[in-house]
């Protein structure tokens, strides 16, 4: 089976074409060496992946006909990634969700008055329309 159907069907990669231009860029290897899409996997074969900047190394146990459900991808590979790499995964995971936690979406009318109360230094609270005209002419001034 080609490289990039068996990592689609192992649930490595959302669709065939998403791993062929992975591949393409060189973030997938067998070994050292760098695998064209059309490298034909073989049982016992190490694969070493790079994505979402960690660098996964997966190990072929067996073969599937077509894309696997993911209860039974363990059938088919064994995960050899190193645990500092899960690490780095999670941290980057936590950093993202400091302010809005996921799936909460934008920020509501309320968010954005908060968020704006605390940049906001409070000069143009203070400043009505007409101030403007006498802060420029102030500025002016100082010019000169």
């Amino acid at each position: 089976m080609r490289i990039d159907k068996y990592l689609w069907s192992v649930r490595f990669y959302k669709t065939r074409t998403i791993a062929t231009e992975d591949i393409k860029k060189n973030r997938v290897s067998m070994g050292e060496n760098p695998v064209k899409a059309s490298k034909e996997v073989k049982v016992g074969d190490v694969i070493k992946i790079r994505k979402n900047q960690i660098d996964y190394k997966i190990k072929v146990l067996d073969i599937p006909k077509s894309r696997v459900g993911a209860k039974l991808v363990p059938l088919y590979v064994i995960d050899m990634t190193e645990k500092d790499q899960y690490e780095i995964l999670k941290m980057r995971k936590s950093t993202q969700d400091f302010y809005r936690q996921k799936g909460v979406g934008r920020p509501t009318k309320k968010d954005r008055r908060d968020m704006d109360d605390y940049v906001d230094d409070g000069a143009s609270e203070d400043m009505e329309n007409d101030d403007w005209d006498t802060f420029f002419k102030e500025d002016k001034n100082d010019e000169d």
